[in-house]
């Protein structure tokens, strides 16, 4: 029994290519890749479960390629693994950009973009037989997407620059008041932009402001609309004037 685990052992951790330490690889990159992509599906980003085992195999079979091609046809034991995985590193940006979405000056899913370039790599130390390393590094991924979420929560980390637009009934002149308010919130405001139309006696504001994400608007509107004849109070991501 002992002598059948260490052959296996010896199977898996052999430097040459065989079919038993591609499969094992194939397997153990397949499961890592799963574990990334189930917190991301449960965050209900585009890219998931499959999506994530895919790109873990796929860099470790080009990493098991870029080694089996120079020791069949060259002679080469250890393979040259640097050119295929130069490559790969390459080629999963076009995977991350696509999982990145641009909508009215937001950007979403560069984590989700960072997850995959990671679990590419993964995929390839597991090509390479960096098993624990692998393995750990998975670890610390769930980690970071996890644990450190959680603490940014509660520290409330994390500040987002937004723009509230105003629409006024009169010529606002003076922005003291805004100023104030958005002070009271523990808002910063950073610029400020003005339209007057002063044939319609209309005003147009557009501050922008830093805001934590755990920023309550409701109230913030109620308390802004108050402040002067407001036609109307929106929140946006761009200046639009």
């Amino acid at each position: 029994m002992t002598d059948i685990f260490s052959e296996i052992y010896n199977s898996i951790n052999a430097v040459e290519v065989t079919t038993a330490s591609t499969v094992f690889k194939l397997c153990l990159s397949m499961l890592l890749g799963c574990c990334v992509g189930v917190e991301r599906k449960r965050k209900g980003q585009i890219a998931g479960i499959r999506t994530f085992a895919l790109i873990s195999m796929g860099a470790t079979l080009a990493m098991i390629l870029s080694i089996y091609v120079p020791q069949e046809y060259l002679g080469l034991k250890n393979g040259d693994p640097g050119r295929i995985a130069a490559q790969v590193i390459t080629g999963i940006g076009f995977l991350g950009a696509g999982a990145i979405i641009q909508m009215k000056g937001s950007v979403r899913g560069l984590t989700t973009a960072a997850s995959i370039w990671m679990v590419a790599t993964i995929g390839m130390s597991v090509g390479v037989g960096m098993y624990i390393v692998s393995v750990a590094a998975t670890a610390l991924i769930l980690v970071v997407l996890l644990f450190i979420e959680a603490i940014e929560r509660r520290v409330h980390v994390g500040w987002e620059t937004r723009i509230i637009r105003i629409r006024v009934h009169g010529i606002v002149e003076d922005i003291d008041s805004y100023r104030s308010t958005l002070s009271a919130y523990h808002i910063s405001l950073t610029n400020v932009y003005a339209e007057y139309d002063y044939e319609a006696g209309i005003t147009r504001l557009n501050l922008v402001v830093l805001v934590k994400s755990t920023t309550e608007y409701i109230s913030l509107f109620a308390a802004l609309r108050n402040i002067n004849d407001t036609q109307g109070i929106s929140l946006a991501n761009q200046v639009s004037i």
